[in-house]
């Protein structure tokens, strides 16, 4: 059987909520200093798994020193044999790290639901330790948005523009649909800055110059808030007593779906 592929990657992401008019000095300003990839706009769909509870959700909106996340990635509607990434990301003091495994939406399935081990016994340990700390894992939200990434060459500085982000607690698979709920104003854009040293000055300068800050703004942490609050409007939240855990977020918000 081929063995699936096995992607390592660390660095800073820098996160950048953009106004509409922004979007468009931004992308006029960095065709001075970048190129647009050859893949030009493309739509990512990513699935996010969770415990019943929402232990990482939960968890993750709360803004902590360290957390991690699941999950799956296409580029695009897939097909039955089309190449998926699951995905394993962690966050520690804002150096993100990734573990990637490249395979089938079929054969991750059969990882989630029936304990089908990968090929690669070194990632496999890892997703499987994953599994065992956090207990059940299921799909929760899949998390959609158009996306133009820049580069340069012999440079380590990536920059994406995500516009129209939107996500799903439906249909929760990478070959039905990329239509979802807007997190987003229309026009707005998330700007991401992926860097392993410093961010170069010339786009410092643009950053300063159309006063665009920093921000903290997460796709699957803000479509779980909205669905927090979307469901407790809706009554279909019910309160929980607080309950001692040792994996923090649990039940930090005193919800259970």
């Amino acid at each position: 059987m081929k063995k699936e592929i096995v992607s390592v990657m660390k660095r800073y992401e820098l996160k950048y909520v953009l106004t509409e008019e922004q979007v468009e000095r931004f992308k006029a300003q960095i065709l001075n200093h970048m190129m647009i990839d050859k893949y030009g706009l493309t739509t990512i769909s990513s699935i996010y798994y969770d415990t019943p509870s929402y232990t990482l959700l939960n968890r993750s909106i709360e803004k902590p020193f360290y957390k991690e996340k699941i999950r799956l990635r296409s580029y695009g509607l897939i097909e039955k044999e089309s190449p998926v990434f699951l995905e394993i990301k962690r966050k520690n003091d804002n150096i993100v790290y990734k573990r990637r495994i490249t395979s089938t939406e079929n054969r991750v399935d059969k990882f989630f639901n029936e304990n089908e081990e990968f090929d690669n016994e070194q990632i496999s340990r890892e997703l499987c330790a994953f599994k065992e700390k956090y207990g059940v894992l299921e799909p929760k939200y899949i998390i959609i948005y158009d996306r133009i990434a820049y580069y340069k060459d012999n440079s380590d500085v990536r920059v994406t523009l995500d516009m129209n982000p939107r996500y799903r607690v439906d249909n929760l698979n990478l070959h039905t649909s990329i239509e979802g709920i807007p997190l987003l104003n229309e026009g707005e854009a998330i700007l991401e800055v992926k860097v392993q040293h410093s961010i170069p000055l010339w786009l410092v300068e643009i950053l300063t110059k159309e006063k665009i800050y920093k921000s903290s703004f997460s796709k699957v942490g803000e479509a779980h808030k909205k669905e927090l609050n979307r469901r407790l409007n809706e009554k279909k939240i019910k309160p929980t007593q607080q309950t001692n855990t040792n994996i923090k977020g649990e039940y930090q918000y005193g919800f259970n779906f």
